[in-house]
C-alpha cells in the first residue's frame, strides 16, 4: 500500500511511503499571485504530482495532518491557510484517493515528540531514514520530515489494526 503523508499549508511537504519505504519527498508547489507576489498553493501542479505518484493498481491512504486555527495567527495567514487545507482535501476527491485526517498530537505522542522542539521531527526522521539526511539537512526540511513521519504513523497504527 502507497501511503501519501501531507503537512499541510504553504511551507508544507508530502511524502510517498510503501511498505515504510519512503519513494519521494516534496515540498508543497506554490506560486505567486497579485501585485505583491504573495504565494498560492499550485493546485494543478499538486494534482500532477500525486497523478506521477500513483497508479491504478495501487491501493493508496493520503494522511493529512488535521489543523485547526491558532490563537495569535492572523486573520489572512488562517483564511490561506484554510484554502490550502480545502484544495488538497477537494484535490483528493477529485482523483477520488481515500482521505484520513490524524491530528498533529496523536502522531507526535506516537514518536513521542510532544513537548520537544519543532526541529525534532527532523531528527527523529533521519533516525528512521539515514539515507534521507542529504534531503533533510535544513531547518525548514521540518515539514518534509512530519510529512514523512504522518504517513508512517499511519502505517504503524491504522494498517496493523487493519490486519
Amino acid at each position: 500500500m502507497k501511503i501519501i503523508g501531507i503537512d499541510p499549508g504553504l511551507s508544507g511537504a508530502i511524502a510517498i511511503l510503501e511498505n515504510n519505504k519512503v519513494l519521494n519527498i516534496f515540498e508543497m508547489p506554490v506560486m505567486s499571485e497579485g501585485k505583491k507576489n504573495k504565494r498560492q498553493l499550485n493546485s494543478a501542479q499538486l494534482t500532477k504530482l500525486l497523478k506521477d505518484n500513483i497508479s491504478k493498481n495501487d491501493e493508496i491512504s493520503v494522511v493529512v495532518e488535521q489543523v485547526n486555527a491558532m490563537p495569535g495567527q492572523g486573520v489572512t495567514s488562517m483564511f490561506n491557510f484554510g484554502q490550502t487545507f480545502g484544495a488538497i482535501k477537494g484535490i483528493c476527491a477529485a482523483l477520488g484517493l481515500p482521505i484520513f485526517f490524524v491530528r498533529p498530537s496523536k502522531w507526535k505522542k506516537h514518536f513521542e515528540l510532544i513537548n520537544s522542539s519543532k526541529d525534532s521531527s527532523r531528527t527523529k526522521a533521519i533516525e528512521m531514514y539515514p539515507a534521507l539526511s542529504d534531503h533533510l539537512a535544513k531547518k525548514k526540511d521540518v515539514n518534509k520530515s512530519d510529512a514523512i513521519l504522518i504517513a508512517r504513523f499511519y502505517s504503524e497504527t491504522r494498517l496493523n489494526e487493519d490486519n
